[in-house]
């Protein structure tokens, strides 16, 4: 399957505490005005298959560039550093879905220096590997040597990773895990709660739980359940790439992506069920069950078919101040055509969705920095923001 799904394819919280230290505090209107129509500022070239954008939030207003083949690069002042923030490449297996997947910094990084990965490597078979790193003298390069795995996860086929992590505003670290692979989940994991596959997975990286390096909230939905893994948050999915809290609801928006027929949106709910491979977003999974039973499984606040795009990227909600009309709409792109939407929900339905602008690139992630503003990663090597555009008229963003 020749699409970014096989090549890279929750609540509501209750807690609204400021997801980090963020320089900004994030937007909110009154009203919900039109979307207003928006453009792209190429911020720097010249990278290596990136594939994630992420902010410290330490106050040196540094943005953190993931690369596929195992580098991190820092970009200060409008400039890339020379030298890796973090090279793991002898541990990365890189390549198709394969890499350094994602990056989340400890919401206390400015005091602690900690900051998590997700990687693959194909040391001792194919596994997903969590690890923490952390910096020492040098603020801008942490030394391999510094890891600590936190989690690993096998892995059966090589497709179908996710690979995001995200601290969400309770201060633990959400790991959001792909099916493990080939065509229809065969392996059943997105159902089985016994197995850490196709699930959203929430832990305490602050403290540790008998030999594990890493605890488990007391609240999470399956603790004291026999058979099924603690570690478990929400389950049901296939390849969720790239998912976000708006920091003024608590909502965590998640794009999952699909596989022949449908791809998705979906607001995580605590201990929720969202359907993979019973359901492939809205529908019963072509070629596993045309008349599944929809009974218990959260469906998506949004899926479109492939007439609108092929792989989803998840996004963020735009809490950032330059472009007013944009405050408390999510937004989210497709890397097939490279097409970027918005649209506002309220927890119950999804209002003024409409095509914000076509870029033709590869998109394989957003990102939002100090100030919550957002950002485009472009796989063939370059980082936009997203700016107000100065012709409401022009649909789409010409490539250099």
């Amino acid at each position: 399957m020749a699409k970014w799904s096989c090549l890279l394819l929750a609540p509501i919280l209750g807690l609204l505490l400021p997801l980090r230290a963020m320089a900004a505090p994030p937007c909110q209107l009154k009203e919900s005005p039109p979307l207003p129509p928006v453009a792209l500022q190429s911020i720097v070239r010249g990278l290596s298959r990136p594939l994630d954008m992420v902010t410290a939030a330490d106050g040196s207003g540094r943005l953190f560039i993931v690369e596929q083949g195992g580098t991190i690069r820092a970009l200060a002042g409008g400039k890339l550093l020379d030298a890796p923030f973090l090279d793991i490449r002898k541990r990365v297996t890189s390549g198709g879905e394969l890499g350094l997947l994602g990056l989340a910094f400890h919401p206390d990084y400015a005091a602690n220096h900690r900051f998590f990965v997700n990687y693959t490597s194909s040391s001792n078979g194919l596994h997903t590997v969590i690890a923490e790193f952390h910096t020492t003298d040098n603020p801008d390069q942490a030394q391999e040597s510094t890891e600590q795995i936190l989690l690993t996860v096998a892995q059966p086929f090589a497709n179908h990773k996710g690979g995001d992590l995200v601290f969400g505003p309770d201060k633990f670290l959400y790991i959001g895990l792909g099916d493990g692979g080939s065509r229809n989940d065969p392996n059943g994991n997105g159902q089985n709660l016994r197995v850490l596959l196709g699930k959203m997975l929430r832990v305490d990286v602050d403290h540790t739980s008998g030999t594990r390096p890493y605890a488990i909230p007391s609240d999470n939905p399956f603790v004291g359940l026999k058979g099924a893994a603690q570690e478990v948050w929400a389950y049901g999915f296939r390849n969720p790439w790239r998912y976000s809290f708006d920091p003024v609801n608590g909502f965590l928006y998640l794009g999952d992506v699909g596989q022949d027929t449908r791809e998705e949106i979906d607001v995580i709910r605590k201990g929720r069920n969202y359907g993979w491979n019973i359901m492939e977003g809205s529908i019963c999974t072509p070629g596993v069950d045309p008349h599944c039973d929809k009974k218990g499984l959260d469906l998506p606040i949004y899926d479109y078919p492939r007439t609108e795009g092929t792989t989803v990227i998840g996004g963020y909600v735009y809490r950032g101040g330059s472009i007013t009309g944009l405050c408390g709409s999510y937004l989210y792109g497709d890397f097939g055509n490279g097409r970027i939407w918005g649209f506002r929900f309220d927890g119950k339905s999804m209002r003024q969705h409409r095509l914000l602008l076509e870029t033709h690139r590869h998109i394989s992630s957003f990102g939002e920095d100090d100030q919550r503003e957002l950002y485009v990663v472009d796989l063939d090597g370059e980082l936009l923001k997203i700016v107000p555009r100065s012709d409401p008229k022009r649909e789409s963003e010409p490539r250099p």
